[in-house]
């Protein structure tokens, strides 16, 4: 079922999307509508799974995993039994952040903050050892952040 949206939900969700901590009261005052009208969308907006949570967007050094990277991750075949573990593996890793499936000359892309090279390397290399799925990888560090969730941050790394 398609869930329908107004000017009046968009506003919602982009006032959500930019700061998860406005009250109700706040977001209906932004939005223009009572609060009990603002609380009924959003609500109607979580039901229909067009909000998937609230979250605080915490630093690298908050969480203790300043070293961020990225793995290009071709598997062997497409096979059930293939696809099943390389899932299994990247749903238990808690260092594992974001794992995207692509089109192009990989099939995954997944983004993993780990708090030193030993852990990034140990990430590696278990990737590289699940038998039977993972045929190539290439792995990349990041060297700054500029730009993350809509965010833009400075050269410091500060939030503008």
């Amino acid at each position: 079922m398609t869930f329908l949206i107004d000017e009046y939900d968009r506003t919602i969700l982009d006032l959500l999307r930019d700061n998860g901590r406005l009250n109700n009261q706040d977001l209906a005052d932004l939005v223009g509508l009572s609060a009990s009208q603002c609380s009924r969308r959003r609500i109607a907006l979580e039901k229909a799974g067009l909000i998937l949570g609230y979250h605080a967007h915490l630093s690298p050094l908050a969480e203790g995993t300043p070293m961020m990277g990225m793995v290009e991750v071709r598997l062997i075949n497409h096979s059930r039994q293939a696809v099943d573990l390389f899932s299994q593996f990247v749903r238990q890793a808690p260092a594992i952040r974001d794992v995207f499936k692509l089109t192009g000359d990989f099939d995954y892309l997944i983004k993993f903050a780990v708090s030193n090279l030993a852990q990034m390397s140990q990430l590696v290399t278990e990737l590289a050892s699940l038998q039977g799925s993972v045929s190539h990888l290439h792995t990349s560090v990041v060297l700054e952040r500029v730009k993350e969730n809509g965010i833009v941050f400075t050269e410091a790394g500060q939030v503008i």
